[in-house]
């Protein structure tokens, strides 16, 4: 999980619910800086264990480029409802058309952030229907199931959920160590408390369905290669989840633009959110220019 979450929103944004033809969503709306042009509006997606605050010290820097950032808790995340115990209501196709709702609510053509099973979550959106976005960039997220270490540890996971409360499984964590699908140094204070919130605050239902996505996604790659946007993947230069030569070859099979963030491991938007930042606006201002 991202140890490396930062609670407190950025200076100027807004928290609230985004209201969507599927439900509302908590979001974190972080506007253009003052005296910026405005270059586009980015939906970001968290991933595995995650929530919308890993993006916090992403929105500063992308509003000082021009870049109106919204990052979003999926269904049954945090602080976004969803069903406890019914896995169904988190099959990928039902979350990928919560994010083409969330896109339709904000009112404009979005580029599309996903960290993890948020990228493919993201990219399962995209191959429903590309129109409402103006690139995509999957972030420490590869073309299927993840490394065989991490399906043993999110395995452990889920025979943990079927077994025991989220509350005793975070017990359980802190003594063992949680699964480190949002993996990385921790850098800075953590808010342990917070941290344990939100763990009680995410379904239990999505935690399962989430790491039974992880566990067996198809490659899609050949699929999303066919869509007509521009792709990004971007990386640490570490990752145990995709391994970065996988992350590499991805790059290469959908002629996506590739950066890897030195000193980052599989949550670059929290080990190095400046140089994170700045690939991101960098890539988007082409995709503008473009």
């Amino acid at each position: 999980m991202s140890r490396n979450a930062a609670f407190a929103p950025p200076p100027g944004a807004r928290t609230y619910r985004l209201r969507t033809a599927r439900g509302e969503f908590a979001a974190v709306d972080s506007p253009v800086a003052e005296g910026v042009e405005p270059h586009g509006v980015v939906l970001m997606l968290p991933g595995f264990t995650g929530s919308k605050e890993d993006f916090t010290l992403l929105h500063e820097p992308l509003a000082a480029r021009g870049y109106r950032t919204v990052a979003v808790d999926g269904r049954g995340q945090y602080e976004s409802d969803g069903p406890r115990h019914d896995e169904s209501a988190y099959a990928q196709r039902e979350l990928a058309r919560d994010v083409l709702a969330q896109a339709a609510a904000l009112g404009t053509r979005v580029h599309l952030l996903g960290h993890s099973l948020g990228g493919q979550i993201a990219r399962a959106a995209v191959l429903l229907d590309h129109s409402p976005f103006r690139s995509l960039t999957l972030m420490s997220s590869g073309p299927a199931r993840i490394s065989a270490p991490q399906r043993q540890r999110v395995k452990l996971l889920r025979d943990a959920l079927a077994v025991l409360t989220m509350a005793e499984v975070w017990e359980t964590m802190q003594a063992m160590g949680p699964p480190e699908e949002v993996g990385g140094p921790v850098r800075g204070p953590v808010d342990e408390e917070r941290l344990r919130l939100r763990w009680l605050g995410t379904a239990p239902a999505q935690l399962l369905a989430g790491g039974g996505q992880l566990c067996t996604e198809p490659d899609r790659v050949a699929e999303l290669s066919a869509v007509p946007l521009p792709f990004h993947v971007l990386s640490g230069e570490r990752d145990d989840t995709w391994p970065v030569p996988l992350l590499d070859d991805m790059a290469v099979r959908l002629d996506a633009h590739r950066t890897v963030i030195a000193g980052a491991e599989h949550s670059p938007n929290a080990d190095q959110p400046l140089p994170t930042a700045t690939a991101l606006a960098d890539f988007w201002d082409r995709t503008t220019a473009r």
